[in-house]
């Protein structure tokens, strides 16, 4: 399995050439790398990455919309490796870009947000994607720090979707890391930038018992997305995007399995 995994994180920078279609952009800002956030597919029941968009409260980094961060070719390079890995065939190239208030958010079961500590909520979207996660869906959050955002500030806003939620932090023995590959200790993991930072794991729990389901998990001071993007371009040791991808893709199978 390593053997699969660490040829495909060379071979999946090179597959992304062939999704670079023209789409339309949503909102004044442009996503990273100047890439065109391509329009959403329709439902089929095929797995589709999801890609959460908010409301950000100040510009930042020459226009970028921060959700924006990664895309399109850190989702689909590692969706070719969950084809690879796993029996889940989802869509390889297309994604979906959605608000959390989108009512076809509940029909994918698996949410993805990146650079949480700057999101703003609406109302309309704290109380729909209250509903999301209570309904089964689970959230992943990445691309967050303590020097970009920080928790405090994501925190306050998660309250406006679940005032009685208490993240918790993760170790290596929670079943998310195990559900697929075995990841032993992924405090061990660093972030591709600023490896001083001290990473972190936190889950918000169903009513808050730790007996039951994960919500939502947050990779505090780490990026896994950025080294599924850079994959094969020499941007990080190999092994290191290897740990990021089996991160990814325990995600998912946890997500579609509790």
């Amino acid at each position: 399995m390593k053997r699969i995994l660490a040829v495909l994180a060379v071979v999946a920078a090179a597959a992304t050439a062939a999704a670079q279609g023209q789409g339309v952009a949503i909102g004044p800002w442009r996503p990273t790398h100047g890439a065109e956030i391509k329009p959403n597919v329709p439902y089929t029941g095929q797995f589709t990455f999801v890609r959460l968009r908010y409301g950000a409260p100040i510009p930042y980094q020459s226009q970028r919309v921060p959700w924006s961060h990664d895309y399109p070719d850190g989702e689909q390079h590692f969706m070719q490796i969950m084809n690879e890995v796993t029996y889940l065939k989802p869509r390889l190239f297309e994604s979906n870009v959605m608000a959390l208030d989108d009512p076809d958010l509940p029909r994918f079961p698996v949410a993805y947000m990146s650079e949480p500590g700057y999101w703003i909520l609406t109302d309309s979207e704290a109380s729909a994607f209250r509903a999301y996660l209570l309904k089964g869906g689970f959230a992943i959050f990445d691309d967050f720090a303590e020097n970009r955002g920080g928790w405090d500030y994501f925190e306050q806003m998660f309250r406006r979707v679940m005032p009685e939620a208490k993240w918790v932090e993760l170790d290596g023995s929670h079943p998310i890391f195990h559900c697929f590959f075995e990841i032993p200790d992924p405090l061990a993991f660093l972030p591709p930038y600023d490896q001083e930072l001290k990473p972190a794991y936190l889950g918000v729990y169903e009513d808050n018992d730790p007996s039951k389901r994960l919500l939502a998990i947050v990779n505090y001071n780490n990026d896994i997305s950025e080294y599924w993007e850079y994959s094969g371009q020499g941007f990080a040791p190999v092994s290191e995007e290897n740990e990021a991808y089996k991160l990814g893709v325990n995600y998912v199978i946890y997500g579609l399995t509790h």
